[in-house]
């Protein structure tokens, strides 16, 4: 028994090792692509394996798999065809996918990887020839029948990112909004300076700053079902260039059938065969969607971060978790960690927007995308690094983040922005003179007021009180 065997393709002769279930275009693809070392994502090639058992299930039930002809599979041949795609739908036959994701454009090599794995294990489980001439089940007449690359690869990318947006992204995305939901609520009477341009400003509640940052996860939630919306057209169907050349009428839509049955996700066959194999404008709306939730993870994650910077020479309203030592020669520094990985976390998805929108503007010639493998790796890379980095950011920091009660009640007393409040009674000059007195002398509005007799104690309390200036009409 050697350590290799050759396989044969339309090129020739490849020499793989023995016991690989993948074959000669494979091998090829190996060779020629030694680009980034980072092979197609696994959950694309478990999306691939559904695909490819949907489109064996469709043939079967048309009768096209078995159908007397040049090399048509029994019974048997053709149940083993459908479990060898459902091991790769599984994940249980990931190491035979060694090709780079930096390959051809329209993901052939990758599709051939798989149709040559599900052949040679399903000719294995029919108990005869696993590779050669003599295997039963063949790569391109059986497992890809009615089926082309360039149709069956951004269907699996749509199905991909569609399951791991609903069953990842959007769960915790939502956890996220809840957490945030129920401090705003825990906080709501805990009053604290406001502030824009990073400057003093007037006062609200704790509550309502972190109210404002649940509302902005609620909005990623309904960010997240759009989407997966933009990816529910599938180009199955389509083959070649659009025109279906090869398959069944009826196998578009079968097809796109069991899968929307398989992932209780409602996809549909393509409107336009033509438009669906050419572009890529859903998978370009849907990571338009990612970048829209990455700016809100990175905005919300950056000002935790402000609130919670201190404890003595920061803002400190806020008390994070404390979840590592900060500092190799600072003893007891601790560092907003979560808040910064978040943060690296959603860079990395604006980054890869952008190379997204690239792939789309110069990849799509004519009939077809030839960006698509890139497109895949960043479309998923974005929705693994937010949902992961949401996790964690609301399980490690979100959820055990605590008020500092004091830090905010003096930061309101102190504030110079209380003279907005007396704008209806001396005019706004003479108020801005009071905030600049104020600065100038370290003391208080109020102080200032008293001293000055501007306004009697009643009025004065009433003007200054700073519950008064959260909501419109308190007090009135």
């Amino acid at each position: 028994m050697t350590d290799f065997r050759t396989e044969h393709d339309t090129m020739g002769d490849v020499r793989l090792p023995a016991d690989v279930y993948y074959g000669a275009q494979t091998g090829r693809a190996v060779e020629n692509f030694p680009i980034s070392g980072r092979t197609v994502p696994a959950e694309l090639i478990h999306a691939l394996g559904l695909v490819k058992w949907a489109a064996a299930r469709v043939n079967r039930d048309l009768g096209l798999l078995t159908a007397s002809g040049r090399n048509p599979l029994d019974d048997k041949q053709a149940e083993a065809l459908l479990a060898a795609a459902r091991e790769v739908a599984d994940g249980r036959l990931d190491d035979q996918f060694p090709v780079d994701v930096f390959q051809t454009g329209s993901g052939t090599s990758t599709n051939m990887n798989a149709n040559e794995v599900i052949a040679n294990r399903a000719s294995e489980l029919a108990g005869g020839d696993r590779f050669g001439p003599k295997r039963a089940v063949h790569p391109n007449d059986h497992v890809n029948l009615g089926q082309s690359s360039n149709d069956v690869f951004p269907t699996a990318v749509h199905l991909a990112a569609a399951a791991a947006i609903k069953n990842s992204l959007a769960p915790a995305l939502d956890r996220c909004k809840k957490t945030l939901s129920r401090k705003a609520n825990e906080w709501r009477d805990i009053l604290k300076i406001g502030r824009t341009h990073l400057a003093d400003a007037v006062p609200i509640t704790l509550g309502q700053e972190i109210g404002a940052m649940a509302r902005q996860f609620e909005r990623s939630v309904d960010r997240a079902a759009a989407a997966v919306e933009s990816l529910l057209e599938l180009p199955a169907g389509g083959t070649a260039v659009g025109s279906g050349i090869n398959t069944h009428a009826e196998f578009g839509r079968r097809v796109c059938k069991l899968l929307a049955d398989e992932t209780d996700i409602p996809f549909i066959e393509a409107v336009d065969h033509f438009e669906a194999n050419a572009q890529r404008d859903g998978l370009i709306t849907c990571h338009g969607q990612l970048r829209s939730i990455a700016v809100t993870l990175l905005g919300v994650a950056n000002n935790i971060r402000w609130l919670g910077s201190g404890p003595r020479c920061g803002i400190y309203e806020l008390k994070l978790p404390e979840r590592q030592p900060g500092s190799s020669i600072m003893p007891g520094k601790v560092n907003p960690v979560m808040c910064e990985a978040a943060m690296q976390a959603a860079a990395r998805v604006l980054g890869n927007d952008q190379a997204i929108a690239v792939c789309g503007a110069v990849g799509g010639q004519f009939q077809l995308n030839t960006m698509m493998p890139l497109m895949a790796e960043c479309t998923l890379e974005s929705i693994r690094l937010l949902s992961a980095a949401t996790d964690v950011f609301t399980r490690f920091c979100l959820a055990d983040m605590q008020p500092n009660v004091e830090s905010c009640r003096a930061a309101v007393e102190k504030s110079l922005s209380l003279a907005v409040a007396l704008n209806p009674y001396i005019g706004y000059e003479q108020a801005a003179a009071l905030a600049k007195e104020a600065f100038q002398t370290g003391k208080t509005i109020r102080q200032i007021c008293r001293e000055r007799e501007i306004l009697d104690e009643e009025q004065l309390d009433k003007a200054l009180d700073p519950r008064r200036m959260t909501r419109p009409g308190i007090g009135d």
